[in-house]
């Protein structure tokens, strides 16, 4: 079966792209709340400077500058969350939904809340102060909520017209 341009992608192909849509729901989610909250300031951790010192650390990097942080962040969101959205085909193949994405979010969130106090020196999780939860829940809400849509719509594309 092809999708709506004619080629089969595979699960595995479907689900990273999905995992690339969600990221950019997240970046998104980031920016609005940032307009709408008139703030340039990071939003919560995930939109600082510590996703990017943490490859900095774990890859032994010296000397590495805020802008360079700021491009190793980036680099990790974009990677990681287009590869994480792997997580999402597994998970629906074996369970399907609503289970996959509830499984994906528990990962995703679990994952969020638990890397960033081991290896960006953050404070505890009930330590964040409440706005930054908000903001780290609904931006991780908007990621999943757009892997799960990318990965349902490209699986009904896939599925032959009737009539």
């Amino acid at each position: 079966m092809a999708d709506g341009w004619g080629v089969r992608l595979p699960w595995t192909l479907r689900s990273v792209c999905a995992g690339a849509a969600g990221t950019a729901a997240l970046t998104l989610a980031y920016a609005t709340e940032r307009r709408v909250r008139h703030r340039r300031s990071p939003l919560d951790y995930d939109d600082s400077l510590v996703p990017g010192q943490i490859v900095a650390s774990v890859m032994h990097l010296p000397h590495v500058t805020a802008r360079d942080e700021q491009d190793l962040g980036l680099a990790l969101r974009w990677g990681y969350g287009s590869v994480f959205g792997l997580l999402h085909g597994v998970l629906h193949r074996r369970v399907g939904e609503p289970w996959a994405s509830a499984a994906f979010g528990g990962t995703l969130m679990s994952a969020t809340l638990t890397l960033f106090p081991l290896l960006g020196h953050t404070p505890a999780p009930w330590r964040w102060p409440r706005d930054v939860m908000a903001t780290s829940l609904g931006t991780h809400a908007a990621y999943v909520a757009a892997v799960a849509a990318v990965n349902a719509g490209a699986r009904r594309a896939r599925r032959p017209m009737s009539g």
